[in-house]
Order: C-alpha cells, then sequence, then structure tokens
C-alpha cells in the first residue's frame, strides 16, 4: 500500500485521483443509459423483461415479475434461522434511530396571521437494492424503514433476479421483514426507468433511493426532475484519522472492511504516527493472504488507497476535510475532541471499537451514506428523504390591511403590477 508525507502537491494528487472514481461523469455508459430509458419509457415491461434476459439473463415476464408469497416463504426456509434473528435486532436499531428524526407540522399564530409548515410523506418510494457481485439485504433496511417511519404508504424494490429467476433468499427476508409493499425482480437502468415512468405493472414512484454500479447511477442522474433521488452514488470509502495510540492491526482489517467492497473504493488512512502507518502497511499484507475477496481488494488498493503521513493532528483533520469521506474513523487519544474538528464525513466512528461495520449492520444510523466528496453539502439518508414540506399561510383582511401597501410597493419596485393588484383589490370598493 502506497505510504506519502502528506504537502500539497501530494493533497490535490490524491483529491484528484479520487475525483476519477465518480459515477456521475461517465459519458461512456451515459448513450446505452439514454437508449434503456427510452425504450423503457416507449415500451414498459416488455423493454424490462428484454434487458433482464440481456443483462441477467433471467427469464422475467408477467407471471413471475413480481416476487410471490411462495418465494418469501421459501425463502425464509433456506435462510439460516441465526440471520433472521440478527436482522430482526438489527431493524429495531435502525428503527429506534430514524424514529427519533421525525418532525411535526408547526403552526404559529398571531393576530389574524397564520403560518406554518406541514410535513407529508410521499406517496410512493422505489427503493433499488444490488445484486451483482454481491447481495446486501442490509442495504434492504437502510432504505426501507425510513421510509416505513417517514409514513410512506407504497414501497417498492427492485433488485435483479438470478439466472433461475429467484431473488437472494437474503434480500427477500430482509424485504419482509422491514415491511416492503412489493418486490419487482428488475435490475440496472431499466429498474430506475421502471420506477421513474411507470410500466403497465410497475407504479410510477415519487422518488428512488439505494446504491448500484455505474448504470443505475446514470440512470438515477438521467431521471431526476422527473422524479426524486437520494443521490448519485460513488464506489464506497472509508477513512481513517489515527495517532500514535491506534492498533494497527484494527486499522487494517477496517481499511480492508471497504475495500473488498469493488476495484474503484478507497481506503486511506491519515496518521501523525510514521510507526503507525508502516505497521498498517504490514497488517495489511498479512490479512491479504487470508481474505477470500483478495483480487478486488489488491485492485482497489493499487488504485485507490493510501497511507498518509500527516505533522500533526490539525493537518490530518484538514486533509480528511477535503476528502469528505463517506466513513471516517478517529482513532486518537481524544476522538471526540477531534470530532468536533471534522466537518466533512458521512458517518463519524469513534474509538477503537467502533468499526466501520458496526454501522453497515447494526448501531442503527443509516449507511446510505454521502460518496466522492458530497459530504461537503449531502447527508445520509434518513426520514427528511422521504417527505416534503408544504408551506402554510393565512392572513385576515384585518391582519393584511396594515401591511398591504408594503408588499405592493416590493411588487411594483419588480415590475409586476397584476402581483400588486391581487393585494390592493381587497381594499378598493367595489366598482
Amino acid at each position: 500500500m502506497k505510504i506519502l508525507e502528506l504537502n500539497e502537491e501530494i493533497k490535490r494528487e490524491i483529491l484528484s485521483e479520487l475525483k476519477k472514481r465518480s459515477h456521475s461523469d461517465n459519458d461512456e455508459y451515459m448513450a446505452v443509459v439514454d437508449e434503456i430509458i427510452q425504450n423503457v419509457k416507449l415500451n414498459g415491461d416488455k423493454a424490462v423483461f428484454e434487458y433482464t434476459k440481456k443483462f441477467d439473463g433471467a427469464d422475467i415476464n408477467e407471471s413471475n415479475f413480481i416476487v410471490s408469497k411462495e418465494e418469501i416463504e421459501e425463502a425464509y426456509s433456506v435462510v439460516d434461522d441465526r440471520l433472521i434473528e440478527v436482522i430482526r435486532k438489527s431493524i429495531e436499531n435502525i428503527k429506534d434511530f430514524h424514529e427519533r428524526q421525525v418532525r411535526q407540522s408547526w403552526f404559529n399564530t398571531k393576530e389574524g396571521v397564520i403560518v406554518g409548515q406541514r410535513i407529508i410523506p410521499l406517496e410512493t418510494a422505489g427503493l433499488y437494492v444490488p445484486g451483482g457481485k454481491a447481495a446486501y439485504p442490509s442495504s434492504v433496511l437502510m432504505n426501507v424503514i425510513p421510509a416505513k417511519v417517514a409514513g410512506v404508504k407504497n414501497i417498492q424494490i427492485a433488485t435483479p433476479a438470478g439466472k433461475d429467476g429467484k431473488v437472494n433468499p437474503n434480500t427477500l427476508v430482509a424485504a419482509c421483514e422491514a415491511g416492503a409493499d412489493i418486490i419487482y425482480k428488475m435490475g440496472g437502468a431499466q429498474a430506475i426507468a421502471a420506477f421513474a415512468y411507470g410500466t403497465q405493472t410497475v407504479r410510477k414512484v415519487d422518488k428512488i433511493c439505494g446504491p448500484g454500479n455505474i448504470f443505475v447511477a446514470l440512470a438515477k442522474k438521467a431521471v431526476y426532475g422527473n422524479v426524486s433521488i437520494d443521490s448519485v452514488a460513488g464506489p464506497s470509502e472509508i477513512l481513517v484519522l489515527a495517532d500514535e495510540t491506534a492498533n494497527p492491526r484494527y486499522i487494517a482489517a477496517d481499511l480492508l472492511s471497504q475495500a473488498e467492497h469493488d476495484e474503484m473504493a478507497s481506503a486511506i488512512l491519515i496518521t501523525t504516527s510514521r510507526e503507525i502507518a508502516y505497521r498498517t502497511a504490514e497488517e495489511i499484507e498479512k490479512f491479504i493472504e487470508v481474505l477470500p475477496r483478495k483480487d478486488i481488494i489488491n485492485k482497489s488498493i493499487e488504485n485507490y488507497c493510501y497511507i498518509i503521513i500527516a505533522d500533526d493532528m490539525s493537518q490530518a483533520i484538514d486533509m480528511a476535510n477535503d476528502i469528505a469521506s463517506e466513513h471516517l474513523e478517529i482513532v486518537t487519544k481524544d476522538p471526540f475532541s477531534d470530532m468536533t474538528k471534522v466537518k466533512n464525513a458521512g458517518a463519524v466512528f469513534l474509538g477503537e471499537y467502533s468499526s466501520e461495520p458496526l454501522g453497515d449492520y447494526y448501531a442503527g444510523p443509516n449507511h446510505v451514506l454521502p460518496t466522492n466528496g458530497t459530504a461537503r453539502f449531502f447527508s445520509p439518508l434518513g426520514v427528511d428523504d422521504f417527505i416534503k414540506k408544504s408551506s402554510v399561510i393565512s392572513y385576515s383582511r384585518d391582519a393584511l390591511e396594515p401591511v398591504y401597501k408594503d408588499i405592493t410597493d416590493f411588487a411594483a419596485a419588480e415590475g409586476l403590477f397584476a402581483h400588486a393588484n391581487s393585494i390592493a383589490v381587497r381594499f378598493q370598493q367595489d366598482k
């Protein structure tokens, strides 16, 4: 793993390399995605079935497009009871965390004036669950539960089927336990298009959420505006801030937990300790020898993984803020104090026993996080992603009369005289 001394030139080079991982700026695939979207928009189910056969090798049609009760029952029969138990425990934690995010409508009244805000859940949401290199039942929970807590009435899931026409049983059990209303056997850009425009079978949704490959990401970007989306997700990433008190074996394990996602994943250690830097590199080599996804890990390490030695913690934190990582672990003498200086991160893990997978599966906070530097302005998926807000305004005549000339003057200053008239007419004698 590359070990670098942090300076301004190194910082610019690393930030430039990381930006190359963006799914949102890849014209090479955009023409393919646009063609898929237009075909699904025009031909509906027929196009979805054709692309499913082409890309996933599955024979899907009207009779098996929607996961049946029998298929869900079969999934329960093959999924380990221990996993079902863990899923249920995880659901309780995730539900508890997201219920604390719920906001209520509010109104402020005074002397004939009512202003306020109504909080209204979206009617329907389309949640994408990957099913390619790995199945992610944890992503099912992280998408469905905040939508349920928000009050979304219709929650649809899209996930690819295998060549046998079946969906991963772990995914089905997680979807059932979390409370999804319907599960479609579809993936890729065609699934996003079906959610965005509707088909003969698929109901058009208000919002599409969930991670996916580059085709899914670009499709979400393309349909944005016709529907809402959570974000254009990029490859997974982790950044560890460490000083001389950190455990290099733990750091190595945590870095590799993200490097195994795919070849474009990023895992970065920024440390003030030269000894920790080199010992962590040694531990990484030891782990790679025994981890089953070593081919993916090695490509990730070669491309987008770094160990960076900083002069001090202030310089290290500045670099962390510039990277704005999806996951940030702080393993220092005083992680809570160091956290107060961090401005940009999707999720922050404090202390040597708060490993990143704790957030992926169990603790409760959402693991659908901003990637590729977007933690500077985006937040984790949550209840707010599944609501909309309406402003409420009510004035009586007595409340409007003393201020109506202020409003007409303002409107006239903008040259919008019909606006001014709309107010003034209420205080003119009938003609």
